[in-house]
């Protein structure tokens, strides 16, 4: 997928308008470029993915735009680090195809939460309609996720849009706000 097709793939999940997010499991950053098309100038991102080299080339890609972009090599399933966090946190956070690789998503989203401001959002893009595979070790079926996200202690998702999926199945987007 290119960061134009993710773009309108999350145009209805991300509200526009400049702010602070965060990319959960950002990999090379087509997500994350599309996430700062939607947000525009004026916005800060950090990718966070424990493959450094993955992040490598979202580094190149800094500052256009007017949106900071800033790469953070972690591996979100333990505590993160994000430099530079406004006091009232994070505007949003994003999970793109990143959760089933986790086998506990409600433990890695519940410990993040802290970094999402009361009302911040939420989104998450999945692949509906997969069995397990390497590639997608712990799938989380679009009517499976609202028990994962009330584990985490947020309120049921809202799905925004799907799309066939090149690998079978199809993707959806969702998103949830988080309550004060």
């Amino acid at each position: 997928m290119k960061a134009r097709d993710a773009e309108v793939l999350l145009a209805t999940a991300v509200p526009g308008g400049a702010g602070v997010w965060a990319d959960f499991g950002a990999g090379d950053g087509t997500f994350t470029r599309a996430l700062a098309g939607l947000l525009g100038a004026g916005s800060r991102i950090y990718a966070v993915d424990r493959d450094a080299d993955a992040l490598a080339s979202l580094e190149q890609a800094a500052g256009t735009d007017g949106v900071e972009l800033i790469p953070v090599a972690a591996d979100f399933t333990r505590p993160v680090q994000l430099p530079g966090v406004p006091p009232e946190g994070l505007d949003g956070m994003i999970f793109a195809n990143s959760l089933h690789f986790v086998s506990k998503p409600h433990l890695a989203v519940a410990r993040l939460l802290t970094w999402l401001r009361p009302g911040g959002s939420l989104v998450i893009v999945e692949y509906d309609g997969r069995r397990p595979n390497r590639w997608v070790p712990y799938p989380i079926p679009s009517a499976r996720l609202p028990e994962v996200l009330a584990n985490a202690g947020l309120g049921p998702p809202t799905i925004t849009a799907t799309r066939a999926s090149a690998y079978g199945g199809s993707l959806y987007v969702a998103v949830t706000t988080r309550d004060s």
